[in-house]
């Protein structure tokens, strides 16, 4: 039989705080998988991403909770001195804190990109509005931690507020991107997805607003980065305001001796084949014409069509001259090619000559 009568004293405290840190992450273990479960079974339907979100969290952190209890726990097994156990529990309780904030700051974050859209569909969800109520967690936990340890956060406030003009001058251009960032968010005149064009040519779809900039994305898939305060002062187009939909121009010219009316009808016909027929076209609008200029050598009209979104007018111009090229061959209606008359005196000072000049440029249709 084992005499544990002649073992250090200090043994018995160890094998207790082993055992004791022990139970506490299989309860940890336990009680998280039960109530990560409960949390899974509770909210379904729409709440399922955030439920899943809330149990896997649960789930990974209710054991290192759990293992924080033990660890208190623990502190009465050995003979430390007051001011040691203090040390210890204020040290514990700034990690409990601690970790609760930091899943609550990432459990926010997950809500704003869930249910911000439906709560307040004027504030879009963007990286600074999920910065913004990290930081907003993150900074009452905090105070939270500092208030329980024992250091008054009243002074520290007071400081904050004296020293808050010479941290304002010193992060002018900072600060300013980031106010400028936060107005863009709560205007609404620029939203995640619009395609913009800036008055410095730049242009592309709103990829998100950080602290400091905002990225677009171009057609050629490059990133271009304008800081906040630049953008907030720019002229922008946005394309996508007040609705997403947009007018296609198309300009065509047709020789004098057509038809008129019968252009206007063949056009028009085709117009409708490609809002109809082709990808990004809005299928209820009617195409229509509307002649503008008697030109050197041809009528010229613009043809009016309609795009869902700003990239889609490509394609619909595209599909729109190859059919309407084909359609005025099977009509014989002619674009003509820009002819000039010169008249030029002859040397010898007699009538003057006309002499026509056939020039092939790349009009016709544009």
């Amino acid at each position: 039989m084992i005499d544990f009568s002649d073992w250090p004293a200090w043994t018995s405290s160890l094998g207790w705080t082993v055992a004791t840190l022990v139970a506490a992450c299989g309860a940890g273990v336990v009680v998280g998988r039960a109530v990560s479960a409960r949390i899974s079974g509770r909210l379904a339907g729409r709440h399922r991403a955030v439920a899943d979100y809330l149990a896997v969290t649960v789930r990974r952190r209710t054991p290192w909770w759990f293992l924080i209890v033990g660890l208190w726990l623990s502190a009465g097994y050995w003979q430390l001195s007051s001011e040691a156990i203090g040390l210890v529990q204020r040290l514990l309780y700034a990690v409990a804190v601690g970790s609760v904030t930091l899943a609550t700051a990432a459990l926010a974050v997950r809500l704003i990109d869930s249910y911000g859209a439906l709560i307040a569909p004027e504030l879009p969800v963007t990286g600074l509005t999920r910065n913004l109520a990290w930081t907003l967690v993150t900074v009452l936990g905090l105070l939270v931690v500092l208030n329980g340890v024992g250091i008054s956060i009243t002074p520290m406030l007071t400081a904050l507020g004296i020293g808050g003009l010479a941290v304002a001058l010193a992060l002018q251009e900072p600060l300013a991107n980031f106010f400028a960032g936060l107005f863009l968010t709560l205007a609404g005149q620029i939203r995640i997805g619009d395609y913009v064009r800036l008055d410095s040519g730049q242009e592309g779809y709103v990829v998100d607003f950080s602290w400091r900039s905002t990225r677009l994305r171009m057609l050629a898939n490059n990133l271009v980065v304008v800081p906040n305060s630049r953008l907030a002062q720019a002229v922008v187009i946005n394309h996508h305001l007040p609705s997403q939909d947009l007018a296609v121009l198309v300009e065509v010219g047709v020789d004098y001796a057509s038809d008129l009316e019968h252009v206007e009808r063949v056009v028009t016909d085709v117009g409708r084949q490609v809002m109809t027929q082709i990808a990004g076209g809005v299928e209820d609008f009617q195409p229509f014409i509307r002649y503008h200029t008697f030109g050197d050598s041809s009528v010229n009209f613009t043809v009016i069509l309609r795009a869902r979104e700003f990239v889609d007018q490509y394609l619909i111009r595209h599909e729109f001259i190859k059919r309407l090229h084909a359609r005025f061959d099977d009509e014989h209606i002619s674009i003509p090619f820009p002819i000039r008359t010169l008249a030029r005196r002859e040397p010898s000072g007699g009538a003057r000559r006309a002499d026509v000049d056939h020039r092939h440029d790349a009009g016709g249709i544009t």
